[in-house]
């Protein structure tokens, strides 16, 4: 026992004793870091900066009248933002409520009922969607999607609806040239769908196989293992996905540009052209001056001003589920 003590102490000093970190290393990693955190914050202030200075003249002008009013006069220097933020944000509500179903779906399929031979090509095609530009989702949305939707949509509803006492107004087209809010919506819904259809299904994979397999084992069916099992389990997680699609729809500017309209009318038809914060400013910006370029400016730090409250609402909902 006395000897293999002493070997073992022989041993340990023997080895070579760990170097500690050299100061001025150590101190040049911890600056790195520190100043890729700080960039990033600084490049955020400098962008909420300039858009502040830039749209403070606008808001000075009009004041609060400025988010209420539906006027866009460039001739008069009238500007008013309510039809871009009405537009944008009931965009992004018909894109939430027709792509996150799919989403879902998408992902509990892949999941839960794809054959293994089915499952990789689908996966890869629901990526391969999110790498597409969204300017070729603008360019087929209106020339390959807008005409049919005119015509086996807009003009047979229009003539079922019309007189109807709500559905009249919602659904009836005046002129019915496939744009519109309703095509914005549609079309940014796609472009959502790869995000939270991804995000989900990971979301799902991470799962213990044991949970299922326990639900399935005690005779539920698919649907009950999906309903009580699966997504009680990540439907924090789906909050999240979701939020970041929203936040893709309402920042969504060349696509929604050419399907929307960019009408400066307020309707309450679906169908009817309208416009949005993104469409705006990409449409006016570069030959803007003077109060209408504040005015676009102004525009910008609403939507910067909705998107983060988006942003606070996902977290807040995180947290309350999270403690739930």
């Amino acid at each position: 026992m006395v000897a293999l003590s002493q070997k073992l102490l022989v041993t340990s000093m023997d080895k070579p004793s760990r170097r500690s970190p050299s100061f001025n290393s150590d101190q040049i990693f911890r600056l790195a870091s520190l100043s890729s955190a700080l960039l990033v914050l600084i490049v955020l202030a400098g962008i909420i900066g300039s858009m502040i200075y830039g749209g403070l003249p606008a808001f000075r002008e009009f004041g609060l009248g400025f988010i209420t009013s539906s006027a866009w006069d460039v001739q008069r220097d009238e500007y008013g933002a309510w039809v871009a933020i009405v537009g944008t944000l009931t965009s992004a509500l018909i894109a939430l409520v027709i792509g996150v179903p799919i989403s879902v779906g998408i992902a509990i399929f892949l999941t839960q009922l794809c054959p293994p031979w089915l499952k990789r090509p689908i996966a890869t095609t629901i990526e391969l969607l999110a790498a597409v530009p969204s300017i070729i989702y603008g360019m087929w949305g209106l020339f390959v999607f807008a005409p049919l939707f005119a015509k086996f949509v807009q003009i047979p509803v229009s003539r079922i609806v019309e007189g109807l006492p709500v559905l009249g107004t919602i659904l009836y087209a005046r002129v019915p040239s496939g744009v519109g809010v309703l095509t914005a919506g549609i079309i940014l819904s796609i472009m959502i769908i790869p995000f939270i259809a991804s995000i989900t299904r990971d979301i799902l994979d991470q799962i213990p196989p044991v949970m299922r397999e326990s639900a399935y084992g005690i005779g539920c069916t698919t649907w009950e293992v999906v309903r009580h099992v699966l997504v009680p389990q990540v439907g924090v997680s789906i909050i999240g996905a979701i939020m970041l699609g929203l936040g893709r729809a309402l920042g969504e500017t060349m696509a929604v540009t050419f399907v929307v309209g960019n009408a400066n009318r307020l309707s309450l038809s679906l169908f009817d052209p309208g416009s949005t914060i993104a469409s705006r400013i990409a449409n006016e910006f570069n030959e803007a001056i003077g109060l209408q370029l504040n005015a676009l400016m102004a525009l910008g730090c609403i939507l910067f001003l909705v998107t983060f409250s988006v942003l606070v609402l996902a977290r807040l909902l995180v947290a309350r589920a999270t403690v739930k």
